[in-house]
Formats: C-alpha cells, sequence, structure tokens
C-alpha cells in the first residue's frame, strides 16, 4: 500500500505555517509556488480532507490541517534523528555507550568524563549502570555494558581488555554507640561474632555470585549497594567492611568508628575492562581518557595520573 502521507508533503505542511504562505515556503524550500500549491493539494485529494480552509483572504489550517502538521512534525523529527544516528555508525560513533561502575567506586569522576566527552560528541547517548563484585563482570560478559569501570580481580573468561586503576583499602568499621567500641583493639574474631554483618549483594545474573570480607556464624543483612551498607552501618544495624574512600565524612563527623581487626581484610585490585574486538570511537574514547587515570586513595577518587 502506498503511502498516502509522504515527507515531501509534511516538509511543505510544515514550512507554510512557519513562513506563513504558500509562496514564503516555495522559496524556503528552492521550488515554484506551483509546485508547493500541487504537493498540498494531492495531500488533501489522498487523504480526502481539506487541510487548509481557503474560504479566507489567507489559508489557514483547518482542525484536521493542524492535527496533521503536529503528528508530521515529530515524524519530520525522527527522520532527522534517524539520519543522524546513521550516519553517526557510519563514522564509527556508538548510538549508544553502556557504562558500568563498580559500587566501590564514587559516581562524580566518571560524570566529568562525561562532561567532557558530550563537547565532542553529544550524539553518543550514555547509559550508566551500578554493579557489584561480580555483577560488574556479569555485565560485560552478556553484553548489558561496553566498558566497566572498577572491575575486581581477573575477567572469568577471555576476549577482554584491561587497565589497572589502582587498589582501594577497606577498614571494619561500626556505628559510632556500638558495643565494639569498647572493647581493646585488635579485636578478635570471636569478638563480633554476635553481630549481623551488612553486605552488598552480588549483582550477577549468571557468573557464580561472590561475597568478600564474610566472617562466618553470623547473622547477615544485604543490601543492594555500598551507599545502602554505610547507611545501615552509621545506623547501627551492623558491621563490616568498607571502602576506606567512601567513609572519610561519616568518620570525620563521628557517625562510624573504624576498628582493627587481627585478620586485617586486604586491599582489593580494581580495573577498567572492556570487550577486546569493540572498536567503538566513544569506547575508544573513554579507555584513552581512562588510561590516563588511577584511583588515588588519599583523594579516594579517580584522578589523572602525577
Amino acid at each position: 500500500m502506498p503511502l498516502l502521507i509522504t515527507l515531501e508533503a509534511l516538509q511543505t505542511l510544515d514550512a507554510i505555517e512557519r513562513r506563513q504562505s504558500f509562496a514564503a515556503a516555495a522559496q524556503e524550500l528552492h521550488r515554484v509556488p506551483s509546485a508547493v500549491s500541487y504537493t498540498i493539494n494531492k495531500l488533501e485529494e489522498d487523504l480526502g480532507v481539506a487541510l487548509f480552509d481557503r474560504s479566507r483572504r489567507k489559508a489557514e489550517l483547518t482542525p484536521i490541517g493542524r492535527l496533521v502538521l503536529e503528528q508530521g512534525r515529530q515524524i519530520l523529527k525522527a527522520s532527522e534523528e534517524l539520519t543522524t544516528m546513521v550516519r553517526q555508525a557510519a563514522d564509527g560513533w556508538e548510538i549508544e555507550l553502556r557504562i558500568c561502575i563498580e559500587s566501590v567506586l564514587r559516581c562524580e569522576p566518571i560524570y566529568e568524563l562525561i562532561k567532557a566527552f558530550q563537547k565532542i560528541q553529544p550524539k553518543t547517548e550514555i547509559r550508566l549502570s551500578e554493579e557489584v563484585l561480580s555483577g560488574s563482570w556479569d555485565a560485560l560478559i552478556d553484553d548489558r555494558c561496553d566498558l566497566v569501570i572498577g572491575a575486581e580481580g581477573m575477567p572469568p573468561t577471555s576476549g577482554f581488555a584491561m587497565h589497572t586503576l589502582g587498589e582501594v583499602a577497606f577498614d571494619f568499621a561500626v556505628a559510632a554507640e556500638h558495643p565494639l567500641t569498647q572493647l581493646p583493639s585488635p579485636l578478635p574474631t570471636s569478638a563480633i561474632q554476635d553481630y549481623p554483618t551488612v553486605i552488598v549483594a552480588d549483582s550477577s545474573q549468571r557468573l557464580a555470585t561472590r561475597s568478600l570480607g564474610l566472617l562466618d556464624g553470623r547473622s547477615r543483612i544485604y543490601v543492594p549497594s555500598i551507599e545502602q551498607k554505610i547507611q545501615a552501618q552509621c545506623q547501627g544495624l551492623g558491621v563490616g567492611y568498607l571502602p576506606r574512600h567512601r567513609i572519610t565524612q561519616e568518620v570525620a563527623d563521628g557517625r562510624l568508628i573504624p576498628l582493627t581487626l587481627d585478620t586485617p581484610r586486604a586491599p582489593v585490585a580494581i580495573s577498567v575492562a572492556w570487550q577486546r574486538n569493540n572498536t567503538g570511537k566513544a569506547l575508544r574514547w573513554f579507555v584513552e581518557q581512562l588510561k590516563q587515570m588511577e584511583f588515588n586513595p588519599e583523594l579516594g577518587d579517580l584522578a589523572v595520573k602525577k
């Protein structure tokens, strides 16, 4: 079935309404006035409705003509966006770049990178997600993201490229009024057996889930992110290890108290990771920027290497 409403007809209708005359629209479209009139007349004939009220000195849109114009402008906009997307993809720029940030990291440095990226390629959409532990690798393997920032450990399968960012230190911390603060340090493992552990649940959907810093024999409270874990421990709901750089303010305010255990947790190495066969320009840009950065434990964030 042939289309009754063409893009050319919609462009003509749009130009007439904006320029307020057939002659001005013809000039904008680089066409003769008779061609503009013919396009509108044919559209009215094909649809079987009048788009303009010609009973007045100046042709005005009928209610149906206004409906066609308003809906047609959305079609024109979608057509323009599709054209831009096709040209963008042909030039090697992704339509969308999906970035997964491990929950252990703050998002602020990534926002700064996105802001810089938008200045050179605003048409690529950025989709951010947050994952925990194996969830980061799982998202990359399952094609739920293109780039992982803060992936812990080594990839579970081959085919990935990596760049090491540094190591994240963890402190065992409890609320200021917690009974453990009254005991001498270093605390033995037996001293904390009676208190619940707050755990960030591994977000993996396919890979085997992991948990770090657990002490067996205790009840557990599972939360979805590091931010929620910090809040839960500030409220005294439980105890556990927290990234040192994420609790500097809570420690300074006295809401959390770091305690020393007789078996401290080792720092965790974090990396940037991506599919080795992904050659998109947006991914390449972010990787190059991140290769110039490292995790700075003093600042508690990603920063440009000194």
